[in-house]
């Protein structure tokens, strides 16, 4: 019988027909084999002829094609993290892609699609274990099938690379050739090891005397993955951007501490002084609001918001809510955006559309002096149908806590709290025997789903609140804290929380925006510093450049690893990412570079005691005029100039960029340039971009 836990150990062997995977601590599994080039995978008993051993791996990741050819991703490198009941977790560190052709193709576009993957898989936090199914909170690995494979118990939202993972399961399933026309190949189930995207933080720690093991794990959706500005709202298929869910674990009386290699222990029935071990978890959501909106770049620094109507998103939100009611039980709706300015759009289609689901609904507004609506609540009246389990509670984030007034938060958890105690907390301790299963003793019925524009900031802010109130709670339940007593009451313990969480907040919005979170400073130490806010200046400056110059490729990585576009589908002669917008387009960034820095030398040039004047300040008026004329140009057409995905571009940037060359073509000193340009050329490096199959999976 095959295993159903991956091999912690494989060796690669090469040679130039196919690549082999081998368990050295399991000799009697059999081997996997993948034909080079065809990329046609078998299994193997016994040791194959004419290959070398080239190197030990910490796992396969997947096999991805690109335009030319197929590459085996493996973990070269992985760091262990912690252990969670006495299973290790680890984070990928390095990759190494294999590719099946001995001598590679040389193409520019295949080294584009190369580059941007593997920029993708350095910046991205991904951890997996070998014998713990991270993918899964404890509430639902307490109701799996213990008895299947660990890649068929993953949930498919997290399981990161079950795109690339494609082949293998596949062929384990029979739906391969060379799988025996139908027959299932579980030899190749400890091959595939899922991995999570996200954040996972865990720490021995004690209040009280009492041991514990503090633990935070957030879990990225693979579903509409993408950067901040190219992946807004929601899709057909019910999919939001930047969903994400939030585990806070805590284990009493753990007393699996320590690092090791890729061994561990196989579950966790750990027990000090005779005490059993509990675990205690709470689950968080944040994700876009889900209607149709998006945010269009123009290099202005707030982008123009477009909101389509709610009817349209109607049957994606029904497919949302069915999926998060399912699996989350009563959703609480925090919605955070502002109640004035250009945010209002979104917030009223948020409403609306929450209205549209629930049997009659009835609205609550409270205000105060600071602000008409600071608390806006749309409950349904019935429970006629599955929709009638969502609560939506608006929230001036803004207004209420501005001037660093934080506390004021709490006017939201004071209206939250009787669904939070409604809803709990998933509690369970250990089952007699080596099982490694939980005895439930509770299960969390409710969730809160927050959000705001980014769901980044104002986000975090309010999960880290939620958290450290259902922690309170859960030790005052256990009896390790008084009613009355705070988990805040331990200074040491509260600087631990506000780090795990501030940390959480960064490599949220790192993978979503490009940088750190704002206002950290204040999650960490309680007070608003200088420092801090220097940081945010900097943060803001550098998500500015990101989102308009940098965020197109990291895009299209995204939909090339989880399988948004496929890369072979383009195969012809043309350059996909070639830039075919009018030379002159093209120019202006470099007169504008130049301008300055002629204005620059001849302001600091020195002038001969002898020499005429005008020559050098003509000089400089002209360069300085062209300095000016050419941001004012760029500024005006900054669609033109931002760096948009390739892959899969955005309708609605195709339609804008069109409509600026239009603008442009149309002007009396540049149009007779730009018009000399090739008819049709100007739209290419937009129109061929929405070519391909677009296989989306988000």
């Amino acid at each position: 019988m095959a295993s159903l836990l991956p091999f912690r150990d494989i060796n690669v062997h090469a040679s130039p027909s196919h690549y082999s995977f081998a368990s050295p601590s399991t000799p009697s599994a059999p081997a996997l084999v993948i034909e080079r080039p065809s990329g046609d995978i078998r299994l193997n008993d016994g040791n194959l002829v004419g290959s070398q051993r080239v190197s030990s791996i910490a796992g396969i990741l997947g096999i991805l094609k690109l335009k030319l050819d197929k590459y085996v991703i493996v973990i070269t490198k992985a760091q262990p993290m912690g252990r969670l009941k006495g299973h290790m977790v680890y984070k990928v560190i390095a990759t190494e892609f294999l590719p099946m052709r001995e001598r590679p193709l040389r193409d520019p576009d295949e080294d584009a699609y190369y580059n941007m993957v593997k920029s993708l898989l350095t910046a991205g936090p991904m951890y997996f274990s070998y014998s713990l199914d991270i993918t899964n909170s404890f509430q639902r690995q307490a109701q799996a099938d213990l008895s299947a494979p660990m890649w068929k118990r993953a949930d498919d939202r997290f399981f990161w690379n079950r795109f690339i993972q494609t082949d293998l399961i596949d062929f384990g399933m029979g739906y391969g050739i060379k799988a025996g026309h139908g027959r299932t190949q579980s030899g190749v189930d400890p091959y595939i090891l899922p991995v999570m995207f996200g954040m996972m933080r865990i720490t021995n720690t004690k209040i009280k005397n009492t041991p514990m093991t503090f633990t935070l794990i957030t879990r990225r959706s693979r579903f509409r993955a993408g950067t901040r500005y190219f992946s807004r709202g929601i899709d057909d298929e019910g999919h939001v951007s930047n969903f994400n869910e939030t585990e806070q674990v805590t284990i009493l009386n753990d007393n699996s501490e320590g690092l090791g290699g890729f061994g561990g222990l196989e579950n966790g029935r750990v027990v000090k002084d005779g005490a059993e071990v509990q675990v205690m978890s709470y689950i968080q959501t944040r994700g876009s609001v889900p209607v149709y909106w998006a945010e269009v770049n123009n290099l202005h620094y707030t982008p123009t918001l477009q909101v389509r109507g709610t009817d349209t998103a109607l049957p994606a939100a029904r497919k949302h809510f069915d999926e998060q009611i399912s699996l989350y039980g009563d959703n609480y709706l925090v919605n955070l955006v502002n109640q004035k300015g250009r945010e209002r759009r979104v917030k009223e289609a948020y409403e609306d559309m929450v209205k549209s689901l629930v049997s009659a609904p009835t609205e609550a507004q409270h205000g105060d002096q600071v602000t008409s609506e600071k608390l806006h609540v749309v409950e349904p009246t019935q429970k006629q149908t599955k929709f009638d389990r969502l609560h939506y509670i608006y929230f001036d984030f803004h207004n209420e806590t501005k001037g660093l007034k934080w506390h004021r938060a709490l006017i939201l958890l004071e209206r939250l709290e009787k669904g939070l105690l409604q809803g709990g907390y998933f509690r369970a301790v250990d089952m007699p025997g080596d099982t490694g299963r939980l005895e439930v003793r509770y299960n969390q019925s409710a969730v809160v789903r927050t959000n705001c524009m980014d769901c980044l900031d104002r986000t975090n802010v309010v999960q880290t609140m939620l958290g450290r109130w259902t922690f309170t709670r859960q030790l005052i339940d256990a009896g390790i804290l008084r009613q009355g007593e705070s988990a805040d009451d331990d200074p040491d313990f509260a600087h631990l929380f506000r780090n795990v969480w501030a940390d959480n907040a960064d490599v949220v919005s790192k993978s979503y925006s490009g940088t750190g979170a704002l206002k950290t400073d204040f999650t960490r130490t309680g007070e608003r510093t200088r420092a801090g806010m220097l940081q945010d200046l900097n943060n803001s400056i550098t998500r500015y450049v990101r989102n308009n110059f940098l965020d197109g490729p990291r895009q299209d990585g995204f939909d090339v690893f989880l399988g948004a576009y496929d890369p072979s589908s383009h195969i012809g002669g043309s350059l996909l990412f070639a830039d075919r917008r009018p030379a002159f387009i093209q120019a202006v960034p470099y007169m504008l570079a130049a301008s300055f820095f002629l204005v620059f030398i001849a302001t600091i040039t020195r002038q001969l005691p002898d020499a005429t004047i005008w020559p050098l300040r003509i000089f400089t008026v002209f360069w300085f005029v062209v300095g000016l004329w050419s941001w004012r140009f760029i500024y005006q057409n900054g669609m033109l100039y931002v760096n948009w995905p390739k892959l899969n571009t955005p309708r609605y940037a195709v339609e804008g960029c069109q409509e600026c060359l239009g603008h442009v073509g149309q002007d009396v000193l540049v149009g007779p340039l730009v018009s000399r340009h090739e008819r049709g050329a100007s739209v290419a490096r937009l129109g061929h971009l929405e070519e391909g199959a677009k296989k989306r999976i988000q």
